[in-house]
């Protein structure tokens, strides 16, 4: 487990994020990532959470939808990882794994790939 702050965790998130290939992130549209301590139910056992729908699933989508939310969860983080590089990589992982979503690639075709 890691000692960190919630200032510390999300310049983290914000630099893994900057490492992410440009192709991966240059096709999200209206989407915001959010940093939060932990699920709604309060479980350590969720790392990220896609709030929204998928662009394979909409039929209409244009000005005036709110953004569409990718979650990724500190606590649950830091409680798994022993060490700053496990962390990183951790995050990492989260960020692609929700982008995917984002997406329209599922958990099976994600644990396929490696990715969940």
């Amino acid at each position: 487990m890691i000692d960190m702050d919630a200032a510390t965790f999300e310049d983290l998130v914000v630099s893994e994020l900057d490492l992410l290939p440009d192709d991966m992130v240059d096709g999200l549209d209206n989407v915001v990532f959010v940093v939060e301590a932990r699920p709604e139910d309060g479980s350590l056992d969720l790392f990220g959470l896609y709030d929204g729908v998928a662009v394979t699933e909409r039929d209409r989508y244009g000005v005036g939808e709110l953004p569409d939310r990718i979650i990724v969860y500190r606590e649950p983080h830091l409680h798994a990882c022993a060490d700053e590089a496990e962390l990183r990589d951790e995050v990492h992982t989260t960020l692609v794994h929700e982008i995917a979503h984002y997406y329209g690639i599922d958990d099976d075709r994600l644990h396929e790939l490696g990715w969940a």
